[in-house]
């Protein structure tokens, strides 16, 4: 969320910014809503005043006997409150104009982000790991995976596309996979372990910008409740409308949860294989911090998440996405691909973003700075730490020998007894 102070005092800027993000100029509409709801607002107020004014007048008047002006003031007064709530109306639904246009705009991008209109135009800025030699033509994960207990014909069935039921080995490693995750995030990097709950209000929703504009991406109950896209959204949500003590910042939490996805922006995209799903589990970092310390936070907190795939052994690149290719609250992100040699490609496996105040105006989320009187925004960051299922394909792919097996990595073998490699079956 933008605050219409900032625009008010250098909406050049704020279009510069927005511009960027490949919007037109706004600033204008913005500012000529604030103008007409801030005349309504003085008018009401003017009025309301008027109205207090005239009421104690009317006994002063009628104390001294003079019944004309006692009548006049009665008037003046049942005239006001005929007009007053005509203009509590008009200020309320331009109050919801200029709320919903500026929940409508993306966060502005730091000054480092690059420009850019898609994905073409990230930015490289680093590679880890050797990319393993074959002797043998390395399979997709989705060919694999069958023999080894990657089951879409049933999930399929049982839900439609985009589900997978996993079986044996195969669902074994997968919760290995997220418990490592979560043990590393919480043991070895400092995050409190969380258990959150996967449905939400829209209040958490609207906080973390995941409404309104992006209602369709996520599935709704029937009786209103959200089912989270990521757990972003309820540890984030959890310092909703507080004023966070500031001996408590840093706050760094990670949960390891179902997420789902309706994947209505993507429709045709990735429907074979594991890579998108409908349901799927992530460990999820999130942040809680001063201002200050932010960028910081954020290059920590993408080596949190580097940390697991050189753990696992697992080739990356590291991007920073440009303004067309970072996400709506963002306004700065690194992304890190891993390295799938059936696919020939690297993909997406971890989205890091720091969104400065923008969720924190939203959310109307504060902290007192030591020795201050006054109130701030903290700062929220939010990423991947990592994505279970894509990691699960990553570690397939890999890890595949030529006679369909996979070998488990060294670090997953406190998770997974005396299983060592995932044997396809007859």
């Amino acid at each position: 969320m933008h605050d219409i102070r900032l625009i008010r005092d250098d909406p050049a800027t704020f279009d510069a910014a927005m511009q960027r993000r490949g919007l037109e100029s706004v600033a204008d509409r913005l500012l000529e809503l604030d103008r007409q709801k801030r005349e309504v607002a003085t008018r009401m107020q003017q009025a309301q005043s008027r109205r207090n004014e005239a009421s104690k007048a009317i006994g002063q008047a009628m104390g001294k006997g003079d019944s004309e002006t006692a009548d006049a003031l009665k008037a003046e007064v049942g005239q006001l409150k005929k007009e007053l709530p005509a203009l509590e109306e008009a200020d309320r639904e331009l109050g919801e104009k200029l709320q919903d246009a500026l929940a409508g705009l993306p966060n502005a991008p730091a000054a480092d982000v690059p420009d850019g209109a898609s994905e073409e135009d990230n930015t490289e800025l680093s590679r880890w790991g050797e990319r393993r030699e074959f002797a043998f033509e390395p399979r997709e994960h989705a060919d694999l995976g069958p023999a080894l207990g990657m089951d879409f014909e049933t999930g399929a069935k049982l839900s439609g596309a985009r589900f997978t039921f996993l079986r044996g080995d195969m669902a074994r490693l997968h919760r290995a996979l997220g418990q490592f995750m979560l043990d590393r995030q919480t043991q070895a990097n400092g995050y409190t372990e969380c258990a959150p709950p996967v449905l939400v209000n829209d209040a958490a929703m609207y906080g973390t910008d995941k409404l309104p504009k992006f209602a369709e991406d996520s599935f709704r109950t029937t009786d209103d409740r959200w089912l989270i896209p990521t757990a972003e959204v309820s540890l984030t949500a959890s310092v909703q409308g507080e004023i966070v003590d500031d001996a408590a910042l840093p706050m760094r939490m990670a949960a390891l949860t179902l997420c789902f996805r309706s994947e209505a922006g993507s429709a045709g995209r990735d429907t074979r294989g594991f890579i998108r799903q409908h349901q799927f589990e992530k460990c999820e970092l999130v942040s809680i911090v001063r201002p200050e310390d932010s960028e910081a936070e954020h290059e920590r907190m993408t080596g949190d998440a580097e940390g697991i795939l050189q753990a696992l052994n697992l080739p990356y690149r590291k991007l920073l996405l440009c303004t067309g290719d970072m996400g709506f609250g963002a306004q700065k992100t690194y992304d890190l691909e891993v390295w799938l040699p059936g696919q020939d490609a690297y993909r997406e496996i971890s989205s890091c973003s720091n969104t400065g105040d923008f969720q924190a105006r939203r959310m109307n989320t504060r902290y007192r700075p030591e020795g201050s009187k006054k109130t701030e925004f903290v700062h929220t960051l939010n990423g991947s730490g990592l994505a279970v299922g894509r990691t699960l394909v990553a570690v397939v792919e890999n890890y595949q020998n030529e006679d369909g097996s996979v070998d488990v990595p060294e670090a997953l073998h406190g998770y997974m007894g005396d299983c060592r490699r995932l044997e396809p079956s007859a």
